[in-house]
């Protein structure tokens, strides 16, 4: 915010606040939620507005040498700051209900993820299997050279269901809602290397499995991170990190690929990028933070915190954050 604007802001929250001391009542209070309005808009934070006000406050309070006097200031004040609050109070309960309507969707992808990957693998996995049997009885009436052709499809259709099971594993990987998050990241780990020839190497244990939601958010990041490292950085090799710790779990995805230019990626309007976007909002759903290291020539590190809530009750304690 520019010093002009500031000086304007405090000059008009000083005006009203005067006015409503004056008794100008209800007009003056609706004068201060403007204000609050329009401190957002020009990026100040609720800390920002205190000031201005406690700055403004102590101006009025010079001016008055009976203690009543100043008692009943600093009462009137508070009412009027609590009105100028009140903005960042609607701002912060509509960033509440967006979370919550991302966090929703996001569960509903991936029930919708899980019911297809389900399919894929069980009932495509049993039409493979009746076709295989068919071949082989009808190959016991071919010649020899016939043979050899069907041998050929069935190895179409070996190559197709390998293709099946990768693509249902990448939907909804099941391992990861048997056995939990590291041996997904390590199945997925085998799977990019063997894939792109490219090293992946998964360090550290979890004490315990995290909330389902805590676990697919890290292996969506980390199967994200894991593309942009053999797709985009042509890395040579890869480490994922984990790390459990008493109030958070910590995630770290290092390559030592290419790297890129963080601020123009994220100066494409409109643009995919390199799923940057889809990882904050994944997180953001759970009060995650994400940081990102990287510099043409020097690969690119990517840093999760997730904070984690233990027991039976942790994910409808984290619904109400």
């Amino acid at each position: 915010m520019h010093d002009t604007e500031t000086a304007i802001l405090k000059q008009t929250y000083e005006a009203a606040l005067r006015d409503y001391l004056a008794g100008a009542g209800e007009t003056s209070l609706q004068r201060a939620y403007e204000v609050g309005r329009h401190a957002i808009g020009a990026g100040l934070g609720v800390l920002d507005l205190v000031a201005l006000h406690a700055e403004t406050l102590e101006g009025l309070l010079r001016a008055r040498r009976d203690h009543g006097s100043c008692a009943r200031v600093c009462s009137a004040s508070g009412r009027f700051l609590a009105e100028s609050l009140s903005p960042y109070e609607m701002t912060h309960r509509g960033f509440q209900e967006a979370v919550e309507t991302l966090r929703s969707i996001n569960q509903r992808l991936e029930d919708e993820a899980r019911r297809i990957a389900h399919a894929l693998h069980d009932d495509a996995g049993q039409i493979l299997v009746s076709i295989h049997l068919a071949l082989e009885a009808a190959a016991a009436d071919l010649l020899p050279q016939a043979r050899e052709r069907l041998d050929g499809v069935r190895r179409l259709l070996d190559e197709a269901e390998q293709n099946l099971r990768r693509i249902a594993h990448e939907l909804r990987p099941t391992i990861l809602d048997d056995l939990g998050l590291v041996p997904a990241l390590r199945f997925l780990a085998h799977g990019v290397a063997a894939r792109a020839g490219v090293p992946v190497r998964v360090e550290g244990s979890l004490r315990t499995r995290l909330r389902p939601s805590v676990e697919t958010a890290l292996y969506r990041v980390v199967q994200e991170a894991l593309r942009n490292a053999t797709k985009h950085a042509f890395a040579t090799s890869v480490l994922v990190r984990l790390e459990h710790r008493e109030h958070d779990v910590r995630l770290t995805v290092k390559d030592d690929g290419r790297g890129f230019d963080l601020n123009a990626v994220l100066r494409r309007k409109g643009s995919r990028g390199l799923g940057l976007g889809a990882m904050r909002e994944r997180l953001n759903g759970l009060g995650g933070q994400i940081t990102i290291d990287s510099a043409p020539g020097h690969g690119t590190e990517v840093r999760i915190v997730i904070p984690i809530a233990e027991g039976p009750h942790a994910d409808a304690a984290a619904a109400r954050r």
